[in-house]
């Protein structure tokens, strides 16, 4: 019989991690284990106060499952025993692992897609004044692509002092929905100046109906990529027409077997691909690996944003993410 056990666990983060929502000091993540005899399948999951998530509910309901579990609800019947969101990720992705350790299979295997080669992820930069943001800049101008947290009001500037600083890097502009009518056009236009090349959520989910009407002129080169305003792939007939691209996250979608529909069928409608994360351990990032090939760009920096991370955990060269190792997951 299959045995479920969740554990609380808290990760400090490196300095501080700011958006226009708040600062934080630590990750806490929520990690399902599944145990089924000698075999072990672990998933971890951010709950999002965003999304109406608690790490306390959020462990409470991975735990009310004990019983389905125990059962042997597979990742199939989760998806209809739990809604999209935090708590169905972190069961999910233990299933997946706990089935190729079983099968003696890799976890793409089973997937049947390509093994996740090499990465290139997005460095993301914390929300500050513009002076702390081209310093912050400068300090990773090594880094190809860098991901810069924006805040709504004196935006123009913040981001015209990261692209002093960092003046070769690619840049993604995330203002987490904090942009409004006030701020926006003179916020694009700074993005533009600077060469943005995708600028994620600038408006409030639900309130972005506006960014169906910008052409393409007037944006340039920029993509606009929806992140609260996709969340699994029934989201996308609302967005398809407001975004370029879409990022996808675990955590949102409830898992990878939820992912991966979001990926197979916003690639049918010409959408670009982000693969983002939560601040979280290689745990959390190792799922997502999976979605990285081909996608238009990478965002699981969630370790380089610790003070420490899982051992094994991935391996960070730079900005790229090695091999996923059997001993962290799938």
């Amino acid at each position: 019989m299959r045995r479920l056990t969740v554990a609380v666990e808290s990760w400090p983060i490196a300095g501080a991690f700011t958006i226009s929502r708040g600062s934080r000091t630590e990750a806490r993540v929520v990690v399902a284990t599944v145990e089924d005899g000698g075999a072990r399948g672990r998933g971890e999951c951010v709950p999002y106060p965003r999304y109406g998530e608690a790490v306390e509910g959020v462990a409470a309901t991975i735990e009310s499952l004990s019983n389905a579990i125990a059962g042997g609800a597979t990742r199939a019947d989760l998806q209809t025993l739990l809604p999209g969101g935090a708590a169905r990720n972190a069961l999910d992705c233990a299933l997946w692992d706990l089935d190729a350790k079983l099968a003696g299979k890799r976890v793409w295997e089973l997937a049947g897609i390509a093994a996740p080669g090499p990465a290139t992820t997005a460095y993301t930069l914390s929300l500050g004044d513009p002076a702390s943001m081209e310093a912050a800049a400068r300090a990773a101008s090594n880094r190809p692509l860098l991901k810069v947290k924006l805040g709504g009001a004196g935006d123009a500037a913040r981001i015209a002092a990261v692209r002093k600083g960092a003046p070769d890097a690619t840049l993604i502009a995330d203002a987490n929905e904090a942009w409004d009518e006030a701020v926006f056009a003179e916020n694009l236009a700074a993005c533009r100046a600077v060469g943005v090349s995708l600028v994620e959520q600038p408006l409030p989910a639900g309130a972005d109906a506006r960014l169906a009407d910008i052409a393409g002129d007037e944006r340039g080169a920029i993509r606009f990529c929806a992140d609260e305003s996709i969340h699994t792939a029934a989201d996308l007939d609302q967005i398809a027409s407001r975004y370029q691209a879409i990022n996808i996250k675990l955590d949102k979608t409830g898992g990878l077997t939820a992912a991966l529909e979001l990926k197979r069928e916003a690639l049918t409608r010409g959408l670009a691909i982000m693969v983002g994360c939560m601040v979280g351990t290689s745990l959390a990032m190792a799922p997502a690996l999976l979605l990285a090939n081909g996608a238009n760009y990478v965002d699981l920096d969630g370790p380089l944003l610790l003070a420490r991370d899982r051992d094994p955990g991935l391996a960070f060269e730079g900005s790229v993410i090695g091999e996923l190792p059997a001993a962290l997951w799938g």
